[in-house]
Formats: C-alpha cells, sequence, structure tokens
C-alpha cells in the first residue's frame, strides 16, 4: 500500500514506543519522515535506518519542541530534504507520576511545556508549509487519563486534555485550509519503559482492558496512518480512542 506516496511527515518523539511505531507506518505508506528526539539520537538514529531498511526516506532533526527556534528547525529539515509537508504527527511527551502536594511548578511547567505547547509551537512552524499541501493533516496523541482522570498525574491529565480542545480549536480554524486535525487517544499501550519503577503508570497494573490483552504502538500507528490518508479527509476535530474497551466515551 502507498497512500500516502509523495508525502512527507514529522513525528515528534519518534525515537522509540508509539512515535517510532507511528513514522515506520508512515513510511511503509509510502511517506518520507523526519524523525524527532530531543537527546535520544542513537535511538532516533535506529528509527531512521529501520525506516530505511524497509526502503523508505527518512532523515533525523533533534530539537526541543518547547523551543521556537527548535520547530521551526524541524519543518525547515522536513522542506530542504523532501520539498514538502503534509503530516504533522505531536507524539511528544513526558508522562511521570508525581503526587500533587509533592509537585512543583517547575514539575507542572515542564510536562505542560512539552506536551501543550509542543503541539501549539509545532503546528505554528507547520501551518505555512501545510497549507501548501493538498491533503495536509494534524494527528495529536493524547491520553486516556485526560478522559478517566488518574491519581499522581495532574500535570499529565491537565496537559493531555488541553490538547484535546487544542484539537477541536485548531480543526475549526484551519478548516479553510483543508487541514484536518485529530487526536488519537491510546489506551494501555505495551511500551518500553524508563528504568525507574515510578516509569510505569500505577494503573497499568491494577487492570486490564475488557477484550483481555494491552495494545500495541503498530495499532495506534495503524490509526494515525488512516487519519494522515486519503480515505479521512472528511473526519476532523475528533478525538478517537483505541484502547480495548476501557473507557467507552
Amino acid at each position: 500500500m502507498s497512500e500516502l506516496a509523495g508525502k512527507v511527515a514529522i513525528v515528534t518523539g519518534s525515537a522509540r514506543n508509539i512515535g517510532r511505531a507511528i513514522a515506520l507506518d508512515l513510511a511503509r505508506a509510502g511517506a518520507a519522515v523526519v524523525v524527532n528526539a530531543q537527546k535520544s539520537a542513537d535511538e532516533a538514529k535506529a528509527t531512521a535506518d529501520a525506516i530505511g531498511a524497509e526502503g523508505g526516506r527518512a532523515i533525523v532533526q533533534l530539537g526541543d519542541v518547547t523551543q521556537e527556534k527548535d520547530t521551526a528547525a524541524l519543518v525547515e529539515a522536513a522542506l530542504k530534504a523532501f520539498g514538502r509537508l503534509d503530516c504533522l504527527v505531536n507524539n511528544a511527551a513526558l508522562r511521570r507520576e508525581v503526587p500533587f502536594a509533592e509537585m512543583t511548578l517547575a514539575e507542572w511547567r515542564e510536562v505542560n511545556g512539552i506536551i501543550l505547547d509542543g503541539a501549539f509551537l509545532m503546528a505554528k512552524a507547520a501551518l505555512p508549509a501545510l497549507k501548501k499541501s493538498d491533503a495536509a493533516s494534524i494527528v495529536n496523541i493524547g491520553g486516556m487519563s485526560a478522559h478517566t482522570g488518574a491519581m499522581n498525574r495532574a500535570h499529565v491529565v491537565t496537559a493531555k486534555d488541553g490538547l484535546v480542545g487544542f484539537t477541536r480549536a485548531l480543526a475549526h480554524d484551519r478548516a479553510a485550509d483543508r487541514i484536518t486535525v485529530n487526536c488519537v487517544v491510546p489506551g494501555m499501550i505495551e511500551t518500553q519503559r524508563g528504568k525507574s519503577a515510578a516509569a510505569a503508570p500505577s494503573h497499568h497494573a491494577q487492570h486490564m482492558p475488557p477484550i483481555g490483552r494491552r495494545g500495541t504502538p503498530e495499532e495506534i500507528a495503524a490509526l494515525v496512518r488512516y487519519l494522515a490518508g486519503p480515505q479521512a479527509r472528511y473526519i476532523t476535530g475528533q478525538t478517537i480512542h483505541a484502547n480495548g474497551g476501557v473507557f467507552m466515551p
């Protein structure tokens, strides 16, 4: 399948896990991909190398999505390497757990900065290029806890919920440009997390989806691929859940 042949995508936070799976699947659909990470150069290169090994095209552009100059550089890298931009996937995030009473303002701002400010800055930087595309899309990666609530994640819940509102507002704002904007909300997904025990959300140990298993990054990637493709041009402003039945809005 090559429904994205000739298209170009930026996937923030695509060095591993869901971001890597999204980058790989968009490349399998024919898109050239800009792989992004803040610091994980080796892992980002591994993503790009995996795309290349399957015959796809990819470059690595390190950058902090909370910095305007870095988001501008990401878009510039896409245009320099591939000449256009058609799809932006805002996946970069922090998902730490901190009791609210112990949470500092710096921790609050760090998480909201990457998830929410990062999506804003990337969309702003990408907009001029996306407006030139005949089938542009923005896909924001949300979080189920934004809809269910979760202990020790006030900063993450707030930021991810804000991303839902941002999706709706941006979908209205860019409708005249035929840029679709949607939010994909993963449920409990099997991913490689940090070395500390706190890196794994506590609710993962306490619950199992009704479908009887946790999801895979590839299942989230397939949904993003669809929303970026030609069959989803009439879908915009939507928040779409993929969670095995844990949360049924």
